[in-house]
């Protein structure tokens, strides 16, 4: 990147100052942060959680946890025994638990 040797230096103090002016020159101009947004379009768009889910099929096959799985019982996911950081009086935990 070429540098003009040319052009005034400016030190920490100037810089500084023009920022401390730039932002009292925003905090003036109190249309700077309003934001014109139709409500009616936002809410719209807006998917709330609980919403009816009863006409929606699953389309994954889900399958039966298998021999060599366990059931985590610290995050209750299904891991392959690789997993298996230790297991306590038939509580097993997986090593993400376990860390």
């Amino acid at each position: 990147m070429a540098a003009d040797y040319d052009a005034p230096r400016t030190t920490d103090e100037d810089v500084e100052q023009d920022s401390i002016q730039e932002l009292q020159a925003r905090r003036s101009d109190k249309s700077s942060g309003v934001v014109d947004v139709d409500e009616t379009e936002a809410a719209e768009s807006l998917e709330l959680p609980g919403a009816d889910l009863s006409g929606e099929e699953l389309a994954v096959r889900v399958l039966p946890r298998q021999a060599d799985e366990f059931t985590c019982s610290s995050c209750f996911l299904v891991h392959h025994r690789s997993q298996l950081a230790h297991e306590e009086t038939g509580q097993m935990t997986c090593w993400e638990c376990a860390a």
